[in-house]
């Protein structure tokens, strides 16, 4: 074995995997290179590698804590390991202060510790010993040692086994709707779905009897880079999209002159009924119409409000930026530097290409900046505000009336590179490397996600806090939460800079670990934790999630067996979310009519064309098992079922779908609304930009329209028969 990959194993880079062909794939060794020199290892000689090695071999016996300690929270008893030189007759003095910030404390002689294992360093011996830990309530802690005049501190979580069940929010097998939150239409909104459409997707579904609402990941986007629009690469997994804000919902929006002027005027209105009306969304106009209004907006509200007069709405947006602290400092930061670079420069995408004293946020520029654009951050972080107290109004309206799940939210795998999370916590993140995946049948070629993987070493150095964060902050509005690729939380696909996406390499994350974080974070939100678990999963990975609560994401197109036929519903796990299809993959109209080879052939996403004739002829034959998959279940009158070829869907097939999904013993059934309407083009092409109109497509009714359709009526009607509420 040589240096580099004994380095790579300490890591936790693996050197080969298996593919979903059932091939084994060695590692690239020139990725394997690139990517520890991303991680910031020094591999110009022997020296330096050899001390890499030796400070990682060395690490859990030079420190006498770990950085994070995950405790059991079922076990009756806990004992954490701790290092130390040999000396046993001194005392090891504890300090725990809870999340409550009460304090224990003790002491206890090194003799009396329980003796665990010992190894000689290069200076001295050092043993290790296990200490016994007091009964803490779930939550996070910290516990500082100090021993012959050295301190040490720990994060000391104590996390539950299980997620918070579906079950517990309802003992009924459930369904909802998944909607692209900037597709839906309305007469009112300003050129795409925003919170206020959510407000009356929320309320006229729990009408028909759904439980809960899928939507895409809500994360913030660039500020002043609207046309970068896929809702997975954000800049930040906390915080929110300020293009959903509602403004007519805005509080002083009726009251401010100035914008009412401005609202009113033939001018403005011509510009918000021309968005309103494109065929796709664009977004630099909707970002164009939105915030000239809030500006306006925020002026006022900022002027109304002084130290003699400071209104209930002032207070909330002042109680908000308190609590969210230091992280929305950089946010704001963040987005006004955004600003001010690309003024000067429109292709100053991002801190990488700012000057470089302003790519750390804790350079004394940096904060000569905040100091001299106060006003600005404030602006930002109003946004911000606003976002948040529009979507808290929509989760509490989905328990007023009787969502048992209420909202659904994503959460992105990653982040993108240039954005807020890198910038500011460079130490965590691996930058110029990718997150993505393997070649798989979808997609031959591999994938290439562009976003900044995080380094999992530093993860736990961090006592996991980027991860806590993202949870945390979406699961504060959410009933249910999807966790994008959860197999990355386990071992992520790792692209190297400037190399191709089938040429990645695997590397191992703290899992265990990640797995009980989640679960604390579950139960302390009251939120379903579904793991998309799609793509190439280990043997024994899926009994993993179930083992922890989290439910597996079951997807009709990809539960089939060998032999082409379609799984019988019954098959599915109850401890999964049952769904027709995703983002990245065809609607079923899409599907049923070849849509999706057709966009294959025509972007060369087939490595030959063979490959692409075979799975057009496939399809054919796919059509016919799917029809006699839903007659054996007797959800479809094969009379009425639509023609093949040349093949037209029909809302008899459309809702037989559905139905034959709503047979699994799966908790909870998605809809996309994509489905409702029988559209053919898919949301998104993974390995695409601008070839296909992702994450631009507005659905083609408004809202009003929507629940007025037959279709839509009867789909309710045989979800509510097949899964009935209450």
């Amino acid at each position: 074995m040589n240096l580099i990959e004994k380095l790579a194993d300490l890591v936790g880079f693996h050197r080969s995997y298996t593919d979903s062909y059932g091939h084994q794939v060695p590692v690239n060794e020139s990725a394997r290179h690139s990517l520890l020199c991303a991680m910031g290892y020094d591999l110009s000689n022997n020296h330096t590698i050899n001390n890499s090695i030796t400070a990682l071999q060395e690490d859990s016996w030079r420190k006498m804590l770990p950085g994070v300690h995950i405790a059991k929270l079922e076990e009756h008893s806990h004992t954490i390991i701790i290092s130390l030189p040999v000396d046993e007759s001194l005392k090891v003095a504890w300090q725990i202060t809870t999340e409550q910030s009460e304090t224990l404390t003790g002491e206890v002689l090194v003799s009396e510790l329980i003796f665990q294992e010992k190894n000689q360093l290069a200076d001295k011996e050092y043993r290790k010993f296990a200490l016994i830990l007091p009964l803490l309530s779930q939550g996070y802690h910290k516990l500082n040692l100090s021993y012959d005049q050295q301190t040490a501190s720990c994060h000391l979580i104590f996390a539950p086994k299980t997620c918070y069940s579906p079950q517990e929010a309802s003992p009924e097998k459930m369904w909802g709707y998944a909607a692209q939150l900037y597709s839906l239409k309305s007469e009112s909104n300003w050129g795409m779905g925003d919170f206020g459409d959510l407000k009356t997707l929320v309320k006229n579904s729990a009408e028909q009897g759904a439980a809960a609402i899928g939507l895409n990941p809500l994360h913030p986007l660039y500020q002043n880079n609207p046309a970068h629009r896929s809702p997975y690469s954000p800049t930040s997994r906390c915080f929110l999209n300020s293009l959903y804000i509602d403004v007519t919902q805005v509080p002083n929006f009726s009251s401010c002159k100035a914008a009412q002027l401005r609202f009113n005027s033939d001018e403005f209105q011509a510009k918000v009924n021309f968005v309103r009306n494109t065929e796709l969304i664009d977004y630099p106009g909707v970002a164009d119409v939105k915030f000239e209004i809030i500006e306006l907006l925020f002026e006022d509200f900022i002027q109304a409000n002084n130290d003699q007069n400071v209104s209930e709405s002032y207070q909330e947006f002042s109680d908000f930026k308190a609590e969210q602290g230091d992280d929305l400092l950089l946010l704001t930061t963040f987005d006004a530097l955004y600003e001010h670079f690309r003024k000067i420069d429109f292709n100053a995408y991002g801190w990488k290409m700012w000057p470089s004293e302003f790519q750390s946020p804790h350079s004394a520029q940096v904060a000569a900046f905040q100091q001299q654009h106060a006003k600005r951050l404030d602006y930002f972080a109003f946004l911000q505000w606003l976002a948040h107290r529009q979507l808290t109004d929509v989760a509490a309206l989905t328990e007023q009336t009787g969502m048992p799940i209420g909202l659904y939210l994503d959460l992105a795998v990653g982040c993108d590179g240039s954005g807020v999370d890198v910038w500011s916590d460079k130490d965590v993140y691996v930058s110029g490397a990718a997150v993505g995946a393997p070649p798989d049948a979808m997609n031959t070629l591999g994938q290439d996600w562009g976003l900044t993987p995080i380094n999992p070493v530093a993860l736990q150095q961090q006592g996991y806090l980027p991860l806590i964060k993202a949870l945390r902050s979406n699961m504060q509005y959410a009933g249910a939460l999807r966790i994008d690729h959860i197999l990355g939380l386990m071992r992520q696909y790792w692209v190297a800079p400037g190399m191709k996406a089938d040429q990645g390499v695997y590397i191992t994350f703290p899992f265990k670990d990640i797995l009980r974080i989640i679960a604390l974070e579950s139960r302390l939100n009251d939120c379903v934790v579904i793991g998309e678990d799609l793509g190439t999963v280990p043997d024994g990975f899926s009994e993993i999630m179930a083992a922890a609560g989290l439910l597996s994401y079951k997807v009709l197109f990809f539960e089939r067996w060998e032999s082409g036929l379609f799984k019988r519903p019954e098959l599915y796990p109850a401890q999964s979310m049952v769904t027709v299809s995703t983002h990245d993959l065809p609607t079923l109209t899409g599907w049923w009519t070849g849509r999706d080879l057709h966009w294959r052939q025509i972007l060369n996403l087939y490595p030959s064309d063979e490959m692409g004739q075979q799975e057009r002829e496939a399809r054919i034959q796919d059509r016919s098992l799917l029809v006699a998959a839903l007659a054996d279940l007797d959800v479809i009158d094969v009379t009425k079922a639509p023609q093949q070829s040349p093949a037209i869907i029909n809302t008899e097939l459309s809702i037989a779908v559905q139905k034959y999904m709503a047979k699994a013993h799966s908790h909870i059934q998605l809809i996309p609304l994509e489905d409702t309407l029988e559209i053919v083009e898919q949301v998104n092409i993974p390995g695409t930009i601008d070839e296909h109109p992702n994450w631009r497509q507005k659905l083609p009714v408004t809202m009003t329209e929507f629940w007025q359709k037959d279709s839509v009526k009867s789909l309710a009607q045989a979800m509510q028969k097949a899964r009935p509420k209450n």
